[in-house]
């Protein structure tokens, strides 16, 4: 079977302080990983500044910006630049009063290939995304590029085996989650390890389940929260999966890092020949699934 290997490039990293800083930063970066061999470069989740979202402010949404704008447009030259695929994620202005948490690919060439709108919005103390981001309304499509077509969701669809299910089920041959999730400082260590690991394992679930490579990128540092309550530690552990959920590579420390792998996008094939897991779904039965709870 033929061997077909794509390096891959994760850009752990913190918050620099301002929407310039982090841009510079995620050029030199770049250009690292591109320098390394990446092909394809992944961002994490609101990379130009820091997780406003541990508040209701309407200030924040001044953040936001329209998709193309100035940051697509900086970054599309940088994905020219260094002829990378790269995976952005940005607070989109759509008009007034409505706004998305979006991730946008850039081809090599610096066209934009797609975008996707986060359709999992979370409501929890420090994450208020719901007050912020309304729920993505383009569905789970995967997007095209010279490096492969990228299953690409965000953050809080971890969680839910639909949106990896259904990019599969729509020919994704890489499952992207840019990301940002970290724990209150103020929890005890079991609970912190508990998270984290829920957090690899759904990952890893995704990969086993559908027989596809998975990455998944986070932020690293602490977050002070402007309400004063105890911020978010970010945990970093940014990693790559193989279609059996192994691991690629891994970050090694909670502290900005590129993480660099090889993926083999023809193992995938390979995988699902001995694990048939689409080929024995049961589409006949799963009706209630369109439904919230069978009560």
């Amino acid at each position: 079977m033929k061997k077909t290997t794509l390096p891959v490039a994760l850009i752990q990293d913190r918050d620099h302080g301002s929407r310039e800083a982090n841009l510079a930063n995620i050029e030199a970066r770049v250009g690292e990983a591109a320098k390394r061999g990446a092909r394809l470069v992944l961002l994490q989740e609101l990379h130009n500044g820091p997780y406003f979202c541990q508040h209701e402010s309407v200030a924040e949404f001044d953040l936001a910006e329209p998709i193309p704008g100035p940051s697509t447009e900086r970054l599309s030259a940088l994905a020219k630049q260094h002829g990378v695929v790269l995976v952005s994620s940005l607070f989109e202005r759509r008009a007034a009063g409505l706004y998305h948490n979006t991730a946008v690919v850039y081809e090599a060439d610096g066209s934009i290939a797609g975008k996707y709108r986060k359709m999992h919005i979370p409501d929890d103390p420090g994450f208020y995304e719901k007050f912020y981001f309304t729920p993505g309304d383009i569905g789970f499509e995967p997007i095209d590029t010279s490096v492969g077509r990228l299953g690409v969701l965000v953050c809080w669809d971890q969680w839910y085996p639909e949106g990896a299910r259904l990019m599969a089920l729509a020919g994704a041959e890489l499952l992207l989650y840019p990301t940002a999730i970290g724990w209150d400082p103020d929890d005890q260590q079991d609970e912190k390890d508990r998270q984290r690991n829920a957090w690899i394992l759904s990952h890893r679930g995704h990969a086993v389940a559908n027989g596809l490579p998975v990455l998944s990128v986070n932020r690293v540092g602490h977050e002070p929260s402007p309400i004063g309550a105890s911020g978010i530690q970010f945990w970093g552990s940014s990693h790559v999966l193989g279609p059996q959920g192994e691991f690629l590579a891994e970050a090694k420390t909670q502290e900005p890092e590129i993480v660099m792998a090889e993926v083999d996008l023809g193992r995938s094939e390979h995988v699902r020949r001995i694990w048939p897991f689409l080929r024995d779904r049961r589409i006949d039965a799963y009706a209630d699934l369109l439904k919230r709870y069978r009560d």
